[in-house]
């Protein structure tokens, strides 16, 4: 069976930025979060509010390489970057102080990616 991967171009642009990226900064995150993003739409990863609660703490970094959802409280500000996120979720993270970012924005801001948790 022959694999095709994303067929979404955002997606496909996405993992090639990460890749050169990766390469450019001498940094395995971005290649990990790109070889997350190619895996099937139907296996691609989706993270709760909950979750993020529960493996964070004030003040991280977390990168989901898929969907943000709103199930859940968040109680403490945290810097979230994801492929997407539903409306609650996006909400909620900021009414408790954190803020939502694209991947793109999250390579600006961390080229090297230390102190970055990969949560999915």
């Amino acid at each position: 069976m022959k694999r095709t991967g994303p067929i979404n171009v955002q997606v496909r642009r996405l993992i090639r930025f990460l890749r050169k990226a990766s390469n450019n900064n001498d940094a395995d995150i971005w290649k990990d979060i790109a070889e997350r993003l190619n895996a099937p739409r139907r296996r691609r990863i989706e993270v709760n509010l909950a979750r993020i609660q529960r493996y964070t703490v004030k003040g991280d970094v977390v990168v989901v390489p898929g969907k943000v959802l709103g199930w859940g409280l968040l109680d403490h500000p945290v810097t979230v970057a994801a492929l997407s996120f539903s409306k609650e979720a996006a909400e909620k993270i900021r009414e408790a102080g954190g803020e939502c970012i694209d991947i793109y924005e999250l390579v600006k801001r961390y080229p090297k990616g230390s102190n970055i948790k990969i949560l999915g």
